[in-house]
């Protein structure tokens, strides 16, 4: 029996995940379907890619130094997963900015990887919103820490530049043969990332961006509460562009629910909301698509840290009603 292959250290296995065919998600529907599993990124996300990408680069450009440096981001979620298990390898000092909508699996993740947290507790009072906070309260620790560098995945183009490795992969994967491609925003890195691969090497791939009803990324005008993290923003990033997109869905949190509960049910894939929010975007697009046709959609992350919501059946209950009805018939 051959011996497993072996790699040097964990930030190695970032990358290079899964692309599944799903074959069962929407029957009828004549063209190929597949996810890109970001979940088997060693923190469990797609923002392994972009966290690595900033502060690698950080390290060889000599702006973070290990032992010295502290590295203060805001992220109420993956990224600071990804930046947390990073900075642990590296031993770099982390304070995450986080808020109150941050689940305490989350937290837990973040405690022990032994970063600093510092909770933003109530919202913007113009916006009603967290983020404006919490980049406030990163702009405050920036000017009191000492060897201070903060990686702003909100701006950054290596948080981009990350995902041309996300979009090689996908076209490798299937020789080029995709005509459709799904992805949610929220720092907008994703879809800026697999957009510039797509128009630098001349592929005629439509790129679909998945906004959240109530995001002011792409609407930029009605801004409105929003239940599930991972996908839509209060504040539009600096790295929108609104040329990066052909096309953008926006779906709600009702929609992120039955798409995830449709991949559970179906394909029997435990996903993330904002990957629900891909399954529902390409729901409400398949009368525009040719048969025949290959749609990718990105999936960020796994259903693990959802379980008390969105695989909830009594949050779902509270929050929505009963609305099973909406992933168990069939479509």
């Amino acid at each position: 029996m051959p011996y497993p292959i072996t790699r040097d250290g964990i930030l190695a296995t970032v990358g290079q995940t899964p692309l599944v065919r799903l074959d069962r998600l929407f029957p009828g529907f004549h063209s190929r379907v597949f996810a890109k599993l970001e979940r088997f990124n060693p923190g469990g996300s797609i923002k392994d890619r972009s966290a690595l990408s900033m502060l690698s680069e950080a390290i060889r450009a000599g702006e973070l130094e290990p032992g010295r440096s502290t590295v203060i981001e805001s992220s109420s979620g993956n990224l600071a997963v990804g930046m947390a298990q990073i900075c642990r390898y590296f031993g770099v000092r982390f304070i995450c900015v986080v808020d109150a909508k941050t689940t305490e699996q989350n937290l837990a993740i973040l405690k022990a990887f032994q970063a600093e947290v510092e909770v933003v507790d109530s919202p913007d009072p113009e916006t009603g919103e967290y983020l404006p906070r919490r980049i406030q309260r990163v702009r405050e620790l920036m000017e009191t820490v000492p060897h201070a560098y903060h990686p702003d995945q909100y701006g950054n183009p290596l948080n981009s530049r990350a995902h041309h490795a996300t979009m090689r992969e996908i076209v490798e994967a299937l020789d080029g043969q995709i005509d459709h491609l799904l992805c949610s925003v929220g720092s907008c890195g994703t879809l800026v990332g697999c957009a510039d691969y797509v128009r630098a090497h001349g592929l005629p791939i439509t790129i679909n961006a998945v906004d959240a009803v109530g995001s002011m990324i792409f609407d930029g005008q009605t801004r409105g509460p929003r239940l599930l993290p991972g996908h839509g923003a209060a504040v539009r990033p600096a790295l929108f562009r609104p040329d990066a997109a052909d096309r953008v869905v926006h779906v709600n949190d009702l929609d992120c629910v039955v798409g995830c509960r449709k991949l559970s049910e179906r394909e029997a894939i435990l996903a993330g909301g904002s990957s629900g929010a891909t399954v529902a975007a390409l729901a409400a697009l398949r009368a525009e698509i040719p048969p025949g046709s290959t749609c990718v959609l990105v999936f960020p992350d796994g259903g693990d840290r959802y379980l008390n919501t969105i695989y909830s059946d009594a949050w779902v209950r509270r929050t929505f009603g009963e609305v099973s009805h909406l992933w168990k018939d069939e479509d």
